[in-house]
């Protein structure tokens, strides 16, 4: 079973590929924030919290995510390498 990080260094890896960045996302003072942006090329972004396989967000983190996606953006829920290529495809197919 992987890790999160190993998820986690994936998705940075393949985002890498795919000539985009996905930074950590540090938000001090701001807690449950996800933990990576996702930028790709032609100004597409959306933002992924990474668990373990199997493991949900907190409840804290579950109110980030609406708060982010009332604002219009994207936030995926990534516990598993094979969500990855998926999940790329879709924010790069966005807009």
């Amino acid at each position: 079973m992987r890790s999160e990080k190993q998820i986690e260094q994936k998705l940075a890896s393949e985002v890498k590929r795919r000539g985009g960045i996905a930074p950590k996302f540090v938000s001090p003072g701001f807690a449950g924030m996800p933990d990576r942006i996702i930028l790709l090329p032609g100004g597409r972004m959306a933002f992924a919290e990474l668990k373990a396989p199997g493991k949900k967000p907190r409840r804290l983190q579950l109110a980030r995510h609406r708060m982010l996606r009332r604002l219009g953006f994207r936030v995926y829920v990534i516990d598993s390498m094979e969500q990855i290529g998926g999940v790329i495809d879709e924010i790069a197919s966005d807009m």
